[in-house]
This record gives structure tokens, sequence and C-alpha cells, in this order.
């Protein structure tokens, strides 16, 4: 349990630092209920961390009677991210980059967050916990199924938002994605001492 709540403790902070500091003051978006909490914030100005937390309740209860495990985790994780996104909010606009440096950095974060999270079984979301049961039983990449998601979540910002900046948004979903499947991909190297 101690090394769980490092992981999500760990991950939990990345996600706060790469979003607030890099990618909300470009008024950008990532994927899953992440994206969709942002998209929200944009429009109406809900908190982002309270949205998050209030959208993965559906899927957690789905959760719960298709592995009680994955609820437990997911639930934790996701309670820990929305928390962890309202904690850093002062984040935003301290750090001035480039808006293409700060993509990079921010999807760098927010997908060693995300693969370090669902690497040791736990969702810091309810989509990524959607795509952990449907990679479980499709036997697809979970890095796989969560870029899927997250490029129709981007579209629908574009047309709600209609916003051209947005379009950085795929970059993001991109790296978060492909650091996602590494590190859920990667075995562990056993070093033989003899």
């Amino acid at each position: 349990m101690v090394k769980k709540l490092v992981v999500i403790g760990l991950g939990s902070t990345l996600i706060g630092v790469g979003l607030n500091g890099f990618i909300i003051p470009f008024h950008l978006i990532n994927g899953g209920f992440l994206g969709i909490s942002l998209i929200i914030n944009y429009l109406w100005g809900l908190k982002a961390g309270l949205a998050f937390i209030v959208l993965n309740f559906p899927v957690y209860l789905f959760a719960l009677k298709s592995d009680p495990l994955f609820f437990m985790n997911g639930i934790i994780g996701a309670i820990i991210s929305g928390m962890m996104i309202e904690l850093l909010i002062p984040l935003n606009g301290a750090i001035h980059l480039p808006i293409m440096s700060s993509v990079i950095v921010g999807a760098i974060m927010i997908g060693i967050g995300v693969g370090v999270m669902l690497r040791n079984h736990i969702s810091p979301g309810g989509m990524d916990l959607l795509a952990l049961i449907l990679s479980k039983w499709s036997k697809i990449n979970v890095g796989v199924i969560i870029f899927a998601m997250d490029t129709v979540i981007i579209f629908s910002a574009l047309f709600l938002l209609q916003d051209a900046k947005l379009f950085y948004s795929l970059l993001i979903v991109s790296i978060v994605g492909l650091l996602a499947s590494l590190i859920t991909s990667f075995r562990g190297v056993k070093i033989f001492i003899s």
C-alpha cells in the first residue's frame, strides 16, 4: 500500500505540474477525462480538478463490478490527481516557455506520470481506467487505446472551442500516449550476479 501511495503521489504531482505549468497557460488540453475537464474549465470556468473527480465516478461504478482492484486503485488515483491539479494551480503562468517547448515539457511530465501509474495498475483517471479494462479484455496495448480516445476528445475540443492552437494538443496526446505505451510495455531488466 505504501508503494502504491508513493506511485500515486509521484504520478499525480507530475500530472499536476505538467498541466498547470505548461499546458493550461496556453489553453491547450490533454486527452481523457483530464482533457474533458479542461474543456469544461475553458467553456464555463468550473474547476478542472473537481470536474475531473466528478467525471470519473460513472466509470468507477462500472469498474467496481468488473474489477474491484481497478476500482480501488482508480478512485484513489483520480481523487489524488484531481487534488494535485487544484493544489498546483499557482504554477499557471509561473513558467514562461514558448508554446512548442511548453507542449513538449508538459506532455513528457504528464506522460511519465500517467505511465508510472498505469504500470502499477493504478489509473490516474476514468478514461485510463477504461483503457486498462479494454486492454485487459482485448490485449491491445493500453497506450494505443488511450491515444485513440484522446484523438476523439481533441477533435471535439477543436469543434467546441474553435481555437487553432488546440492542434498542439495532438502533439500532447501523442507524447503522452507514446510514453504511457513505453513505460507500460517495458519489462524490468534482471541482473544476475554469479
